[in-house]
């Protein structure tokens, strides 16, 4: 049941943006506005807005970490009746900050959409980017059922799933399951420095997808990591210690300790949700070459419409100077298995589907 109507967003950047998209086409009446004249306009624009002087029934501030609080308290004030809630990505300074006023703090509901971009700004938005995703609340003491019911109709309205934290429990969880793996990214791509171009032009899949997140903002991390220093430093010192260990194996050619350690990381990323949030499922790859040409993808996937097949993810590497490239799907072994018939049937350059990645 819809308790509301009216929505204003604060700040057009990709989570802003996206959110006012999907609000918008789930029939709800949205505004949105941003210090950034330009990125107001792009926003307003994507959304349709024709009308900013609507009384909202709920604020939703999106907008850097370090500015959540004081705009919290500015259109808490401005809008009496209205329902506040943040998509900040730290929770325990925002809700002690906001706890010390009792009559903000109970229509205040802190949240924190598990989904984002690595490429940021109105025009990176999507309506969709949230559905099948984690989006965390974290209420405040005396937040009112109101207000938990207003942050909850958000989060599903936009077709995502709620978990309820403590701010602390939020800000520890953060720190490892999104923080640290910025942090590794980032320094990743910092230690190839002294790689040549023509060194980095031979990269394939594997480094573009650990080093992805090295391309999200420096400023937005910056504040982040700093905000969560104690819980990330933590973690680091884990990691750190780590990779001395590997170091050290290999120094000392120790074949084995190098395998412990890395067999470590192998079964653990197994604890790592699949599809969807749910059991992590064990694929199986289906490598298949084809021409760099347009209509190829959509052939593929035709096969696969044919077969029954469910593609449950996918990868696409080109090869330096020739004009092909190498499509990998992540299949069950059956559908796997259906699918590499077909292909071969049909002069498909595909190859035997096997259990690992690597």
């Amino acid at each position: 049941m819809r308790t509301f109507d009216r929505v204003r967003v604060i700040g057009a950047g990709l989570i802003g943006t996206s959110i006012a998209l999907g609000l918008k086409s789930a029939g709800y009446l949205l505004n949105i506005e941003d210090e950034d004249p330009e990125a107001e306009e792009i926003a307003q624009g994507l959304i349709g807005q024709s009308s900013s002087e609507e009384v909202p029934e709920l604020v939703i501030v999106a907008t850097p970490i370090l500015t959540i609080p004081s705009l919290v308290r500015e259109y808490g004030n401005r809008y009496p009746q209205a329902t506040i809630i943040d998509i900040g990505g730290l929770k325990s300074e925002v809700i002690a900050e906001v706890e010390q006023f009792s009559e903000l703090s109970m229509r205040f509901c802190a949240t924190h959409p598990m989904a984002g971009r690595e490429i940021s700004g109105a025009l990176a938005a999507r309506g969709d980017l949230f559905e099948g995703r984690i989006w965390i609340y974290t209420p405040t003491v005396n937040a009112s059922d109101l207000a938990i019911a207003r942050a909850l109709e958000i989060i599903r309205a936009l077709g995502a799933s709620e978990v309820r934290l403590d701010p602390r429990e939020h800000d520890q969880a953060i720190a490892g399951i999104s923080h640290l793996p910025q942090v590794v990214s980032s320094l990743l791509s910092a230690s190839l420095i002294d790689l040549s171009d023509r060194d980095i032009k031979l990269a394939g899949q594997g480094l573009k997808d650990v080093s992805r997140l090295a391309a999200s903002s420096s400023s937005l991390w910056s504040e982040l990591l700093h905000a969560n220093s104690a819980a990330v430093v933590d973690l680091l010192q884990i990691f750190a210690r780590n990779l001395e260990d590997l170091s050290i194996s290999l120094q000392n050619d120790d074949l084995r300790k190098t395998k412990e350690i890395l067999e470590l990381g192998r079964e653990n990323h197994a604890r790592i949700p699949g599809k969807h949030g749910g059991k992590r499922r064990d694929y199986w790859y289906l490598p298949i070459i084809i021409d760099d040409k347009p209509g190829q993808l959509a052939k593929i996937f035709d096969v696969c419409a044919m077969v029954g097949a469910n593609v449950e993810d996918l990868s696409i590497e080109h090869t330096p100077g020739q004009e092909s490239g190498l499509v990998t799907l992540a299949l069950s072994q059956v559908d796997s298995g259906r699918v590499y018939e077909q292909l071969l049937h049909e002069g498909w350059k595909a190859h035997q589907p096997r259990e690992s990645i690597g």
